[in-house]
């Protein structure tokens, strides 16, 4: 054929300098492009070989060659090919619709960040990013097709000449720019083809022309034979492919065993560590979908961040974490969705309006949560097991997503006081039985309300531990959701507060629960008030006497109800981070007129000389109390420790 010359069409000299510029960042991307571009017409061909319009190959397969010598960089395929007139309809016209809207929109906004790649047809031209020039040799399957050669500087002027490839297919090569020196060196290639096309269905091999072989790395590949090294194509036999042709998600569940399913996560994130379950998606209606999600063990909620989901596109990696496709919670997940309905290479905001995008998340979100169902009913002890390492997951899930709840609220976990995990309406059947149906008691801190945890098992009365900076925003939103549906406590009247769920911390109302039914005698009751309040002051917000059930308990403190939600409010405005929020917190003493201490300070209050005495006592009780429900402040703390040494010495002098 005659040599031909001419220039791209569409004002390439407007679009090439955004493109390079645009995508400085994600350079390495012309590496996916090439590769992904050469699998693709490898599957053409395999297609019509199906159809009986051509000859099937033994063996389909990619080359990616450097040389760092002659500065190029070769992408070879065996597939479908080109012929002159194909070339001059895919690669002279940049044909994607709205040209000059792209570039009307773009040349202004060097700056901002977006992918642009694929989603206007740019995926060849992504090689300029990194090249001086451009050369495409190749030759179309169809009998009778003559070779042809494409050559391009700058992607914006070319020429078309007869070329002198004898095997159908395609090979580009890059003669890379000064400025892209980095991508000569055959590890860095490696790592790219490994983020990118390390899936591909088609065998990609890595050659270092300098060494005359195909890159052999310990991880990647290995050497199957020592006999035949009489020429390229030996070589390339007698390595392993850098890739992994047949991912695990592309297979049927039923194929797949447990250890198959822990060697794919460990070979995917280069981890020594099991997961603790997973969940295989295989959809084909209504959208194509392909992929594994793992549960990984969270040893702290400071890992909630570090989860990764790989998005692929007809085993092409496009990205990791795309929130769009994968529900934001599901991030802390590790795994791999697989979904060729999706463009290779889209824009944040094509995603979010597309209807098929929302479906897709959806889906993912509901097959969570039927996992996780499922293993609450046929695997309890097992479920249970994991519950420490996922209850953040859950609960983090439950925060973003409230049809999540709604899906899984009958499956959630809590542990109690002794250690036991329960569902809420397991606790709320318990607590009708002990009258107190529409109220859950919770703890978040075991040790230091551990007296409170004491009095609630000696009485049988239970409650559970929420001691995650999570918990408070999950158990507002727990009680905003049940209190709508009744959790199904009775409730005779629409919108009755008294009937409302609610959590109460294991402090915050221990007069109700510790009061016995004994008859109160107002005039002793009376004297006692007085003897703290006389001492007190306002240290204290209010003073009540009880009987209670347990004789051992000297003094308590309770917060009333109004405190009760002050405390939950400072919780939950500590877990977001702003601590430094005042609120009064208005504590009610709450003594046991049955307690011997009590009751032999009543009696030492009825003569003045041992008004010293007294008023230590009081002050010592008071802080004993309060220290049994928080710390004191350094002053408090200060004073309390004065006053005990004084009433060492009072004992000692004694």
């Amino acid at each position: 054929m005659s040599l031909e010359k001419g220039k791209v069409s569409i004002h390439s000299e407007n679009i090439f300098p955004i493109i390079k510029k645009w995508l400085y960042s994600d350079k390495d991307i012309f590496v996916r492009e090439l590769v992904s571009n050469a699998c693709d017409a490898i599957a053409k061909h395999k297609r019509l070989a199906s159809m009986g319009q051509a000859n099937l190959e033994d063996k389909y397969k990619v080359i990616v060659a450097v040389d760092r010598d002659k500065r190029t960089i070769s992408f070879e395929d065996n597939g479908i090919g080109m012929t002159a007139e194909e070339i001059k309809k895919y690669i002279n016209q940049v044909a994607f619709s709205g040209a000059e809207d792209f570039v009307n929109k773009y040349k202004d906004k060097m700056d901002e960040s977006n992918d642009i790649i694929g989603h206007f047809g740019l995926g060849f031209y992504s090689a300029f990013m990194v090249a001086e020039k451009v050369q495409i040799d190749s030759l179309s399957f169809e009998e009778g097709s003559e070779p042809v050669k494409w050559e391009s500087e700058d992607g914006m002027e070319f020429e078309l000449s007869q070329g002198d490839r004898i095997e159908h297919g395609t090979k580009i090569t890059l003669t890379i720019a000064e400025d892209s020196d980095e991508f000569l060196y055959e590890y860095k290639l490696r790592e790219i083809l490994n983020k990118y096309c390390y899936f591909l269905p088609v065998e990609i091999f890595l050659e270092n022309v300098q060494d005359n072989s195909i890159d052999m790395s310990e991880s990647d590949s290995e050497v199957t034979s020592q006999e035949n090294n009489n020429s390229d194509k030996d070589e390339i036999e007698e390595v392993k492919a850098i890739n992994n042709t047949q991912p695990l998600w592309m297979k049927s569940p039923k194929d797949c065993s447990d250890e198959d399913y822990k060697n794919f996560y460990r070979e995917v994130f280069k981890t020594y560590e099991d997961p603790l379950f997973w969940i295989h998606l295989n959809v084909d209606f209504p959208f194509n979908l392909k992929g594994i999600l793992y549960f990984p063990k969270l040893k702290n909620e400071y890992e909630l961040v570090e989860g990764q989901v790989k998005l692929f596109n007809n085993q092409v990696f496009v990205a990791d974490n795309i929130k769009e496709v994968i529900p934001e919670f599901l991030l802390l997940l590790k795994g791999v969705i697989d979904c060729p309905d999706l463009p290779l290479n889209v824009s944040r905001s094509f995603l979010q309006n597309d209807k098929d995008v929302s479906k897709i998340s959806k889906h993912i979100v509901k097959k969570v949560a039927d996992k996780l169902k499922s293993l609450f009913k046929n695997e309890r002890e097992v479920f249970e097991g994991f519950w420490d390492d996922i209850h953040m997951f859950i609960k983090y899930g439950c925060l973003k997503d409230e049809s999540f709840y709604d899906k899984i609220k009958e499956v959630i976990l809590y542990k109690d006081i002794d250690s036991k995990h329960i569902t809420l309406s397991e606790y709320l059947k318990d607590a009708k039985e002990n009258n107190y149906e529409n109220t859950v008691y919770y703890t978040t801190d075991i040790n230091q309300q551990a007296q409170y945890i004491k009095q609630f098992k000696t009485n049988g009365l239970n409650a559970i531990v929420m001691d995650n900076t999570l918990d408070t925003p999950f158990m507002g939103l727990i009680e905003y959701k049940e209190s709508m549906s009744n959790n199904g406590i009775e409730n005779t009247e629409e919108n009755n507060l008294e009937n409302m769920l609610k959590f109460a911390r294991i402090d915050s109302d221990i007069s109700k629960i510790m009061s016995s039914t004994e008859e109160e005698n107002s005039e002793i009751d009376q004297e006692i008030v007085e003897i703290f309040k006389n001492v007190l002051g306002e240290k204290l917000s209010d003073y009540k006497v009880e009987s209670f059930k347990d004789k051992n308990m000297t003094a308590m403190v309770t917060v009333d109800e109004d405190s009760i939600r002050m405390a939950q409010m400072k919780e939950q405005f500590q877990a977001m981070g702003m601590a430094g929020m005042d609120f009064e917190e208005k504590q009610s003493l709450l003594v046991n007129r049955k307690s011997p201490v009590i009751v032999k300070l009543l009696d030492m209050s009825k003569d003045p000389s041992n008004k010293e005495k007294v008023d230590l006592i009081c002050s010592q009780i008071a802080d004993l109390a309060i220290l049994s429900n928080r710390e004191l402040n350094p002053d408090q703390l200060n004073e309390y420790i004065n006053r005990s040494n004084k009433i060492m010495m009072l004992v000692l002098n004694q």
